[in-house]
């Protein structure tokens, strides 16, 4: 039985998101077309990225984001492993990604109600855990984390280091579960505009 109390969405948070999306869609629809031709013309190779993510309340969906990284050779396995100055990663990626800009096509997700603007980071089900690859569910604060959708952007997105360990990451989330509210929203996504304005969702330090 679950020892804290079930947190519900505060009542705009959806319609929120369902018209931010829409506008951000419709104002970002150049970009699409921008991104796609640079990513193609780099290296010839498929222009999104989708990838099953686990959702609220552990239901899984697929996530759309512009492909940042080389496609794999024959034979040669995709690693889910963010690495520092990642040799993986294409140049249109790097710019993309120091700007959240790959992130555009999840948009779609937010229309689809799968994500919201601000919610704890979308991840496998499978992660590392404790040196080892294991369950998301595994690690301690999931149960909580899973009440809420996951997000765009997020406190622990905006606040935590990128290199702590989920444990601590989700502590970030069951922080924002607890205190979910429209404003936080609001606040979360200024902050999350002002990091990519200055381009360091990449960095592994202080991004605000």
């Amino acid at each position: 039985m679950s020892l804290f109390i079930q947190t519900k969405e505060p009542f705009l948070k959806r319609p929120f998101d369902f018209s931010l999306a829409l506008l951000g869609l419709v104002l970002s629809s150049p970009l699409w077309l921008a991104f796609s031709l640079a990513i193609y013309a780099e290296d010839r190779g498929p222009v999104f990225f989708l990838q099953e993510r686990c959702g609220k309340e552990g239901k899984a969906f697929r996530t759309i984001k512009f492909r940042t990284m080389k496609v794999p050779k024959e034979g040669e396995a995709r690693l889910d492993v963010d690495l520092e100055e990642d040799p993986r990663v294409t140049r249109v990626g790097r710019l993309l990604r120091a700007m959240a800009l790959d992130e555009l096509p999840e948009l779609i997700n937010i229309l689809k109600g799968e994500m919201s603007f601000v919610g704890p980071r979308p991840l496998p089900f499978r992660i590392e855990v404790a040196s080892h690859y294991g369950s998301i569910a595994e690690v301690p604060g999931y149960e909580m984390r899973s009440q809420a959708r996951p997000g765009l952007t997020g406190l622990a997105q905006v606040c935590a280091p990128k290199d702590i360990e989920h444990q601590s990451k989700f502590h970030y989330d069951n922080v924002y579960v607890e205190k979910m509210s429209f404003w936080l929203d609001l606040k979360l996504i200024l902050l999350s505009f002002w990091v990519s304005f200055r381009g360091r969702w990449e960095g592994r330090g202080s991004k605000v």
